[in-house]
């Protein structure tokens, strides 16, 4: 059978999809039109609904074009997940622009590449991030920066007490002044005329999402309207058991990267699903929250389940309102989503995808047979093989290769960067970079990241194969495996190790035990204990960055 996984496929859910091929941004006046009073989000004390939140991205979207913002002009948006993240997003497409999704976290360095990348003329941002942007300005082609502050979306009086708060805790004072190129968001938010703008969807771009960059510079991957629409209505299908108008979805993933803005964001728009926003990654602001809002979908990365499980205070909320959960962006460990299922009752499963692709292709159902410890099997509509790392051509079962997916939501291509583009789009196939295998029924297994992978001694070893073994561990909370230079291996193993809190641990425990269920090539030679590991603002570990630490570690030793 050419696509063994459709045999696993629940009744609930159809083998191919069909769906209204139309912008991103009708998907909302449709839901506001549907369910206008229906709370949309909720964001620190305050709600809005799904009319309020259209009516302020028609505002958004006028206010653009008054600015000069026509059809395909790049509009960067800078913001942690707020109600004017959603607003702006919603009103740049309205106002027919390309939105970039921009991490407020950036340096000037990173914030000025990316926007003279993408060419963006305008970016809304926060009041925090002024002296940033608007030092980066004059080498970029930005020509509008707006501005707004969390405290424009509080209640009474937290509004009033927010600027004394954020004095005392970030010592910034931001005292903006309106220019013809400075603007505030209460101005974007007077009502204006707004200009329909014609779209193709399976031609124009909504979206420039930038890479992580963990492979020389970040680039620019073109999401059309179709590419996000399909995404999000695979998702839907998947979540079969899931009620329009009536689920609460924690919004935590942040929504300027693709899985925050695809399975938090757009589906919620699309479903009327009612948002619960949590601005900063907190566990505790995150308990409250599933607590208090009785929150049912809680789309994470596996360091936000860990993190979660690990509090101290966990067993003082009551979080059994989980139905489902998907995890993404990094591997999730066998072991936390059973000890997560075992608290909440909900379903736990880890599913797979790229910023190439907007972003799933796969994943393990929720509430039909799941595989644990494999990725799952490819959403409707999408194909995917695995192929042989030297030839090319298509492998059997259970033979290792790298994984290639195609589908409606694959990317037009990469932004100005046409041999990218052809190096990673063959013949309509996404490469992935990603070493994996299937098995008989269809189910697909990440071994590694091409890039990742360690040869030592001639060995192939899969980081990811011996993470498992040591999250096993009882007193492992987190742990990344990397290859480092080795001068009689060529490389060799090291793990970096964080223990749960209040616990004391040896080098020899850890490697006794790896010793017990890994090959001893595969064990690893060195450990390191941290209290934390890099990561960037989704909660993926950043590998590259300690492979580069040991890099430089190993120059100053030669020079020492």
């Amino acid at each position: 059978m050419e696509k063994p996984w459709l045999s696993s496929y629940p009744k609930e859910i159809p083998h191919t999809i069909s769906y209204d091929l139309k912008p991103l941004h009708q998907y909302l006046r449709d839901t506001a039109l549907k369910y206008p009073k229906k709370k949309a989000l909720h964001f620190m004390g305050k709600s809005l609904t799904f009319q309020e939140v259209l009516e302020k991205a028609e505002r958004f979207a006028a206010y653009l074009q008054m600015l000069g913002i026509q059809k395909g002009d790049r509009v960067a948006i800078m913001l942690p997940n707020c109600p004017q993240g959603i607003i702006g997003y919603y009103g740049a497409l309205l106002a027919g622009a390309i939105v970039v999704q921009t991490n407020p976290l950036y340096t000037e360095r990173e914030l000025e590449y990316q926007l003279k990348d993408a060419g963006a003329k305008a970016i809304l941002c926060l009041d925090l991030l002024y002296p940033k942007v608007t030092n980066v300005k004059s080498h970029t082609a930005l020509e509008h920066l707006i501005f707004t502050s969390i405290a424009d979306f509080l209640p009474f009086p937290k509004n009033l007490l927010y600027p004394f708060i954020q004095k005392k805790q970030t010592k910034i004072v931001v005292n903006i002044v309106e220019t013809d190129d400075i603007h505030l968001w209460k101005s974007a938010m007077t009502p204006g005329k707004l200009q329909e703008v014609p779209c193709n969807p399976a031609e124009d771009l909504a979206l420039l999402q930038y890479t992580g960059g963990t492979t020389g510079f970040p680039k620019g991957v073109m999401l059309t309207h179709q590419n996000l629409v399909s995404n999000t209505v695979m998702g839907i299908y998947w979540l079969y058991n899931c009620v329009p108008g009536e689920e609460v979805v924690l919004g935590a993933l942040p929504f300027f990267h693709v899985y925050g803005m695809t399975a938090v964001m757009n589906i919620s728009i699309m479903q009327a699903y009612q948002m619960i926003l949590i601005p900063k990654f907190d566990v505790e602001a995150m308990l409250k929250a599933i607590k208090k809002h009785k929150v049912t979908l809680f789309p994470g990365a596996p360091t936000m389940y860990i993190a979660l499980l690990n509090h101290p205070k966990l067993q003082q909320y009551d979080i059994s309102s989980v139905r489902a959960c998907i995890s993404g962006s990094a591997a999730l460990p066998v072991e936390v989503q059973e000890q997560f299922e075992k608290i909440t009752g909900g379903k736990l499963v880890e599913g797979y995808g790229l910023t190439e692709s907007s972003p799933v292709t796969h994943s393990n159902f929720l509430w039909a047979k799941r595989v644990p410890g494999s990725i799952g099997v490819p959403w409707p509509n999408t194909d995917a093989k695995v192929i042989s790392l030297e030839t090319g051509e298509p492998l059997s079962v259970h033979e290792i290769g790298e994984i290639v997916v195609k589908g409606p939501q694959i990317m037009k291509g990469y932004w100005n960067r046409p041999e990218a583009t052809a190096e990673t789009l063959r013949d309509g196939w996404l490469h992935t970079g990603d070493v994996g295998y299937m098995d008989e029924e269809g189910f697909f297994y990440v071994v590694d990241r091409k890039k990742d992978m360690i040869v030592a001694s001639g060995f192939n070893i899969y980081p990811r194969e011996v993470e498992e073994v040591l999250y096993e561990h009882e007193k492992v909370r987190e742990v990344v495996v990397v290859g480092i230079p080795d001068p009689y291996r060529g490389e060799t193993v090291k793990a970096y190790v964080v223990l749960k809190e209040g616990v004391t641990c040896t080098i020899e425990e850890i490697d006794q035990y790896a010793r017990k269920y890994l090959a001893a090539y595969k064990v690893p030679k060195v450990y390191e204990f941290r209290t934390e590991l890099p990561k960037t603002m989704i909660g993926k570990i950043l590998r590259r960055a300690l492979i580069e630490e040991e890099i430089q570690k190993n120059k100053d030793e030669k020079l020492g």
